[in-house]
């Protein structure tokens, strides 16, 4: 018995510490989010185009390292940031317009 509420607690406590981890992540991404937006207004000031193709290889790129460096699968870091980049650019044409034009 004393087992099972020792690892009850222990459970508790970890279930805390991924808890906390969770907000940390979420709180991360929606500040990477806000930067994006701030990304997308400065490229409608500036007429710079919206795709990027050089700058996201090398997110990607960041991001295979770091899957690979931490003993993650490759394909979840990969599909995990094709939805990430996919939000930016969903973003951007709400804030640059598609053709390029202020929204």
């Amino acid at each position: 018995m004393r087992d099972t509420v020792r690892q009850q607690g222990t459970l508790e406590t970890l279930r805390a510490d991924l808890d906390r981890i969770d907000a940390e992540f979420l709180s991360a991404l929606g500040a990477r989010i806000d930067l994006c937006r701030n990304i997308a207004h400065y490229k409608r000031e500036h007429g710079v185009p919206m795709m990027q193709p050089h700058r996201i290889g090398v997110v990607q790129q960041r991001a295979a390292r770091f899957a690979e460096a931490n003993g993650l699968d490759l394909t979840f870091m990969k599909q995990l940031y094709d939805l990430i980049i996919g939000e930016t650019c969903r973003i951007e044409d709400l804030i640059i317009g598609i053709d390029g034009s202020a929204a």
